[in-house]
């Protein structure tokens, strides 16, 4: 992702966009975008009907999208500056729009499967183009700070209306009126998009042969998760050999679309494997108890959707909370407690089972949503503190893949595990996701209590 982004102001000699236009349809494109990551998980036993899709077809709708979104977030922010944040936005929105009409419309998997993808492209051309409109937008930097919380806040919304959204479109209408739903969205976005001043284009580097190598490793590496068998064998050898072509191409580039230097930062390093435990730990149990809850407990998919209210209800209140906690005693304090409080979180829901209350059922995902959404702002936070100025939009862009990325692969696995025994799966995944953010939660012990650019 390219740090202009966050770095540059508005060109002299050109108007900026109208302030109040750009914010609504850049909250609004983040919102559909982060809701297309959490709404479909409810839905998938009914796709799964519909289509007469098993467990794998089932996890390429949701990584379709995600890997597609992940893998080109990388250099999504230099064709964003290229041809201009607003013409980028625009184009991506336009495609999102349609593809989502493709979704609704799929006659069958491999339909529903190409429209997925096709989504996650246009998502990671959005992304970084409708952050750059608030950022041309709002020149004074105060000004600017409330406009990308309100932006993130749009998000984060998203993210906690996504399962009841599905669980109540699945249940009156059809999983098909979970992309319908765009539709209408996507049209607003447009219509407020005309009213924003056309951004400049920007010199920006592509990176053609490391995105390519990227993309050709993440998607070797989901296939061999989830398919398995001697295809999987032969495409995790694919993915070894693509991942070691791409270190080679990004060491060896003098503008690297992923500055491998940055790793060398602890700070860096701890807030890239911290984020990437707790996309695991989120993503993986929303997808894993979305199956629980309607396939083990019979709930209907609505059932399963207000299954998650208390937990995502949560989210945007404690992001807010985590700020103000970070603002007085520094990143490390809630980055370590937010990440425990998401272990112990994850080894509570091992006592869940079929004869649990349904109360005590949502009640025991709250603390993984407290966990989560209490340490991620001081970590990504942390992450741009510790980076130079000119290499934020990079860093930004790094952090957003690979957390991406380790959500699909955690789907990737679960569901895997979940096709062989729904609710041995559940244990075993939660135990690997405590495990994991356990280790991070060692490792933010190292982070300086207040992380300063070097």
């Amino acid at each position: 992702m390219s740090s202009t982004l966050l770095t540059k102001a508005p060109v002299a000699g050109r108007d900026a966009p109208a302030p109040g236009p750009a914010l609504a349809a850049a909250m609004l494109g983040f919102a559909l975008i982060t809701l297309d990551t959490s709404v479909v998980n409810v839905a998938l036993p009914a796709i799964g009907t519909d289509l007469r899709a098993g467990m794998s077809g089932l996890q390429w709708v949701v990584d379709a999208y995600t890997l597609a979104f992940a893998a080109l977030l990388l250099s999504s922010g230099a064709l964003a500056d290229r041809v201009g944040a607003s013409r980028a936005y625009g184009a991506g929105v336009v495609v999102f729009t349609l593809a989502s009409a493709a979704c609704g419309l799929a006659p069958g998997l491999p339909g529903l499967l190409a429209a997925r993808t096709v989504q996650g492209v246009a998502a990671a051309v959005m992304l970084p183009a409708s952050l750059a409109l608030v950022r041309e937008a709002y020149g004074d930097p105060g000004r600017r700070a409330r406009a990308v919380s309100l932006w993130a806040a749009g998000g984060t919304v998203a993210v906690a209306l996504g399962p009841v959204a599905g669980g109540a479109l699945t249940t009156t209408w059809s999983w098909r009126g979970i992309f319908f739903i765009n539709l209408p969205l996507g049209l607003l976005a447009l219509a407020l998009l005309t009213r924003v001043a056309r951004s400049a284009r920007r010199p920006a580097a592509l990176d053609l042969p490391g995105q390519l190598t990227a993309m050709t490793a993440l998607g070797a590496l989901t296939f061999a998760a989830i398919e398995g068998g001697t295809e999987g064998r032969w495409a995790l050898g694919i993915a070894v050999a693509a991942f070691g072509a791409f270190l080679l191409i990004e060491a060896r580039r003098r503008q690297p679309m992923v500055p491998l230097g940055l790793f060398r930062n602890t700070t860096v390093a701890v807030a890239v494997a911290a984020g990437s435990a707790n996309s695991v730990a989120f993503y993986g149990m929303i997808f894993v108890f979305g199956l629980f809850f309607q396939q083990v407990l019979g709930l209907s998919a609505l059932g399963a959707g207000l299954m998650f209210l208390p937990m995502t209800g949560l989210l945007a209140g404690v992001n807010i909370l985590s700020a103000r906690v970070a603002a007085r005693y520094g990143a490390r304090l809630p980055i370590v407690l937010g990440q425990a409080v998401a272990v112990a979180g994850l080894l509570g829901l091992l006592t869940v089972d079929a004869d649990s209350s349904r109360v005590a059922q949502a009640l025991l995902l709250v603390p993984l949503a407290l966990g989560a959404g209490f340490s991620l702002p001081p970590l990504i936070a942390a992450m741009m503190e510790a980076v130079p100025a000119e290499r934020a939009g990079t860093a930004a862009g790094l952090l957003n893949a690979i957390r991406q990325t380790a959500g699909a692969l955690a789907i990737a696995v679960f569901g895997s595990l979940a096709a062989r025994d729904l609710e041995a799966a559940l244990r075993t995944s939660l135990l690997i996701s405590a495990g994991l953010l356990a280790l991070t939660t060692l490792a933010s012990l190292w982070l300086p209590r207040r992380a300063g650019r070097p």
